[in-house]
């Protein structure tokens, strides 16, 4: 009986005989047991080796030990420790003795002529590494070596999880044999293959209709004045200013592409980029009035009114002043002279409001001035408020809503009691009332 020990496994087998098998006197000299074959030479059974003749004799990872009689199909890792052989007669170790030759060297070695050289287990083969294993020869022996990325653990090649020394900056993935190193979104991996670096994606096409700004590991998208970003954070919108505030502009505003504009309604031009002002078309030519009219500008617009302004009785003394002489009969119960005024309203103008102050432009001792509206107020619209002896307000009295044209005789009395005297003198204002067309 001989014992074969692998690993952690002992296996016993049961051989059919000892080394060899001597024919026996009933037996032909040609006849073995299975397992055996007939050595001519030897004149003996010889066992059969099935390790070599048998093509894959072991599947897998299995490797293939032979054993007399047989052989077995054990894991690469395993080891055969041969027991000890039973005592026999002296005949048959006789025989083994003279069989097997004798081998001065050390174990690893065979001699070769005068001297030893080395076994090369790997190139013959006589090596337990396993498939995925490298043989090395060694002086006398050999070794078995993992490949990159594995460690050994007895006699099993175990992966080496490289992710447990942070080799990499961000994620680590372990694979069979190595592992790779990954970037969170916004970084890419430098030369190293371990680092990671900042991406710039303003550069790389980033999805900003606008102005990209990057940032570490990301980037943000920006609008420009008169725009806001998007739900999406990408696109750029229209901001509306007009849909703000109607304060923006005194008249109209205009929305337009990122920014806005203020328009002026006709007769008016900007002043600045929000407020309008009258364009006055006296001073700048731009009327039509002929060589017998005077221009007169008002809110938008202007007018031209006949440059002979006195009627019989009166007689033109200025450009707007007419007098009535007193030597004339008809002259008697009318304002000794007129002054011609013009102005203009507009229609969105609160009431009451202070519209034109008169003013007395000669006092005489003595003398007390009152003020009314002569005509022209027929629906009551204003009133008269007397601020002194020399001066009054003429007040708008109700809203009144253009175009509208009003021509008001507004009359100072003057009386004297000490001389019994007593004058007065009109001014007629013509007021236009404009359509509101600015706020």
């Amino acid at each position: 009986m001989r014992g074969v020990c692998v690993s952690i496994l002992c296996v016993s087998v049961i051989l059919r005989s000892a080394i060899s098998q001597p024919p026996t006197e009933s037996d032909t000299y040609t006849e073995c047991t299975d397992g055996y074959q007939w050595d001519s030479q030897t004149q003996h059974c010889k066992d059969i080796n099935e390790c070599e003749t048998i093509p894959e004799a072991c599947k897998g990872e299995m490797k293939c030990f032979n054993h007399y009689g047989g052989y077995l199909c054990l894991p690469r890792s395993a080891s055969v420790i041969p027991a000890q052989d039973p005592p026999s007669q002296p005949g048959t170790n006789l025989e083994s003795t003279a069989r097997e030759p004798f081998n001065p060297c050390p174990l690893g070695y065979e001699p070769q002529g005068d001297s030893c050289v080395d076994v090369n287990e790997c190139e013959r083969d006589e090596h337990d590494c396993q498939p995925s294993q490298q043989c090395i020869n060694t002086p006398g022996a050999f070794t078995c070596q993992c490949p990159d990325g594995y460690r050994k653990v007895g006699t099993e090649c175990i992966d080496i999880d490289e992710c447990r020394y942070r080799y990499c900056q961000h994620r680590c993935v372990n694979v069979p044999g190595s592992f790779s190193c990954q970037c969170e979104p916004g970084f890419q991996l430098a030369g190293n293959n371990r680092s990671c670096i900042d991406v710039n994606e303003c550069d790389m096409g980033a999805p900003c209709q606008q102005r990209c700004y990057n940032t570490y590991g990301t980037f943000l998208c920006r609008c420009d004045q008169g725009y806001e970003l998007g739900p999406d954070g990408f696109a750029c919108n229209d901001i509306d200013e007009c849909s703000y505030s109607s304060y923006l502009c005194q008249f109209q505003c205009v929305n337009e592409p990122g920014k806005f504009s203020c328009q002026c309604p006709e007769g008016y031009q900007l002043l600045g980029t929000r407020l309008c002002q009258d364009i006055n078309e006296c001073e700048t030519g731009e009327h039509q009035c002929t060589t017998g009219q005077t221009c007169v500008n008002i809110h938008g617009a202007y007018q031209c009114v006949d440059t002979n302004l006195c009627q019989d009785p009166y007689i033109q003394i200025t450009d707007n002043r007419c007098v009535c002489p007193v030597t004339k009969p008809a002259c008697r119960d009318l304002p000794f002279s007129i002054v011609h005024r013009y102005m203009s309203i507009t229609s969105e103008r609160s009431v009451p409001s202070d519209i034109f102050q008169i003013q007395a432009t000669s006092v005489y001792p003595g003398a007390y001035n009152t003020f009314r509206i002569r005509s022209g107020d027929d629906n009551g619209d204003f009133y008269i408020r007397q601020i002194n002896n020399i001066s009054a307000m003429l007040v708008l009295a109700r809203a009144v809503t253009g175009p509208l044209e009003y021509t008001l005789d507004l009359e100072m009395v003057s009386v004297n009691p000490l001389l019994s005297y007593q004058t007065s003198s009109a001014l007629r204002l013509s007021i236009y009332n404009m359509s509101g067309l600015l706020v």
